[in-house]
């Protein structure tokens, strides 16, 4: 009896140890097997992502609009491939709303093209400056001060069409409503430019004379649209900020609101900056 019993135990054993061979068998082709899927996935997630190298794009709004007035040259640029933000400036002090865009830079990385339209120049100006995201600005019918340089420099207050400008209680300032269309975007409908006049963003009146910091526009490549209808910044002045920087340059017959008017014309030349396209 003790032998049987002996020998039904040694059997026994040798099932329960088969067994456990099987399983750690089993165990071990699985995990190499799910090793081997996710590092194919984490390769295939790198080598796309290294693919499509898309250029980061911020887009800053001047005065008396606001970050909806890209909506019709956003798509254009997402649908190329790239990363969109339009910030919304505060429009209260220049040191505000420059470090509004740097916040941006920061949350999309680099490489970042930084474009501005009107007073936006001044903003990017002074955000891509010694800033190691930015590889290249884009200036729409927008100032591009030098150090020191304020926006009285080039358009004096006293030289706007009387009643243009509407002072709040705060001291911000808007745009007359009633003559939004003429100054602005004269060159689009009735119904476009109502639209605008109601949605604008009043800007601080101190902005007019705050004066600008080292330009990154002396560190970095530039392109530049310049309206030759525009009734805020002088055409003349325009040019003469886009052959300070030596700048790639575009014409457009277009009022000062470019971006909306002419959307097509404004994402190609924003598009050329990520390729580097000059000249």
């Amino acid at each position: 009896m003790d032998v049987r019993i002996s020998s039904k135990c040694k059997a026994l054993g040798f099932v329960i140890l088969t067994i456990s061979l099987i399983v750690t068998l089993a165990l071990t082709t699985h995990s190499d097997l799910a090793a081997a899927q996710n590092n194919t996935l984490i390769q295939s997630t790198g080598t796309k992502s290294m693919a499509t190298n898309a250029t980061n794009i911020v887009l800053v709004h001047g005065l008396w609009a606001d970050g909806s007035s890209w909506s019709k040259v956003i798509p254009i640029l997402q649908n190329a491939g790239h990363k969109v933000i339009a910030v919304q400036l505060a429009a209260r002090s220049l040191a505000d709303d420059v470090a509004t865009v740097k916040r941006a830079i920061d949350l999309v990385g680099g490489p970042t093209i930084l474009v501005a339209h009107s007073f936006g120049g001044f903003v990017i100006t002074n955000a891509g400056y010694n800033n190691k995201n930015v590889t290249g600005l884009v200036y729409v019918a927008a100032f591009a001060p030098d150090e020191g340089e304020s926006a009285v420099n080039f358009v004096p207050v006293a030289s706007l069409p009387p009643g243009l400008l509407v002072p709040d209680s705060g001291g911000f300032v808007y745009l007359n409503p009633k003559m939004f269309h003429g100054a602005f975007i004269q060159d689009a409908n009735a119904t476009e430019a109502e639209t605008l006049a109601a949605v604008q963003k009043p800007a601080h009146q101190s902005l007019f004379t705050e004066k600008s910091g080292p330009p990154a526009w002396k560190q970095l490549p530039t392109w530049f649209e310049v309206s030759e209808g525009d009734h805020i910044i002088p055409p003349d002045v325009e040019r003469m900020f886009a052959k300070r920087m030596n700048a790639t340059t575009i014409s457009l017959n277009s009022s000062h609101a470019s971006l909306v008017t002419h959307p097509a014309e404004i994402a190609e030349l924003i598009l050329n900056a990520t390729k580097g396209v000059t000249k």
